[in-house]
């Protein structure tokens, strides 16, 4: 990997939210963003139904594209990633603990951050190295650069999973983006063939201008997803002090 840039191709994606469950219907998405809402669920056929109760909402997401992506390929590192995780459930053991209520065993363990990654790899039987991250506004980008580093290390492919919901209300005041629910995952190598992405970054220096620029007010991560579908050739987001640059080539 060359300094402060990393590359790669995208093998297989797959991406779902509620009433956007194929890529037609993500292309035309992205011609014309709206605000994702709806609580129908993913099916997530291909995970053994006693799992796939306990991932909830959020976790079927991920684990749908995920079986998608992956289409039956085994022994794939997998990197979970997600900016908030399940903080539903973790803002419901909160306030069982402050009203004194027993907490629910299950809850618990699913609000760790890698819940979901680990219930992909036991559903699987597969053994494969799986990391779960979250870096704020900049987690999709922490996420890639993570994956380029396995790649680097001899990895011949990485399962990228992005994903996230809507916060509850409890957080409201502390929104910087329309949360929306959604999930993709890619499936990249290093091979710098078709379909290949360029991310490149740099340090912000001022202050002023450490802003996230977002399209159309849209969660970072779907954001990305909005430039991958897209005819677009570029994005751009300042976070965090740092400038990510996206862009695609042939």
């Amino acid at each position: 990997m060359q300094p402060n840039q990393v590359q790669f191709s995208i093998v297989s994606h797959a991406a779902w939210a509620p009433n956007l469950t194929t890529h037609q219907a993500w292309r035309e998405w992205a011609k014309a963003p709206f605000v994702i809402k709806g609580d129908d669920e993913p099916s997530v056929v291909s995970m053994p139904s006693m799992l796939r109760r306990r991932a909830g909402f959020l976790g079927k997401m991920a684990l749908e594209v995920a079986f998608q992506c992956l289409d039956g390929r085994e022994n794939i590192p997998t990197l979970f990633c997600s900016r908030h995780g399940d903080v539903a459930r973790a803002t419901e053991l909160v306030s069982s603990m402050v009203q004194n209520e027993p907490l629910s065993p299950t809850n618990f363990g699913l609000a760790v951050h890698n819940a979901h990654a680990g219930l992909f790899s036991i559903a699987r039987r597969d053994q494969a190295n799986h990391l779960a991250l979250s870096a704020g506004s900049n987690t999709i980008e922490h996420a890639l650069i993570e994956a380029c580093g396995l790649l680097a290390d001899g990895a011949p492919s990485v399962l990228i999973v992005a994903y996230d919901n809507c916060l509850p209300d409890f957080y409201r005041e502390y929104l910087d983006c329309q949360e929306q629910p959604h999930a993709w995952a890619w499936l990249i190598e290093s091979d710098y063939g078709n379909n290949r992405i360029r991310l490149t970054w740099s340090l912000v220096e001022s202050a002023e201008t450490n802003v996230v620029k977002r399209t159309d007010d849209m969660p970072c991560s779907l954001a990305v997803w909005k430039f991958y579908v897209s005819d677009d050739l570029t994005y751009e987001n300042k976070a965090q002090h740092l400038h990510w640059r996206w862009s695609k080539h042939a």
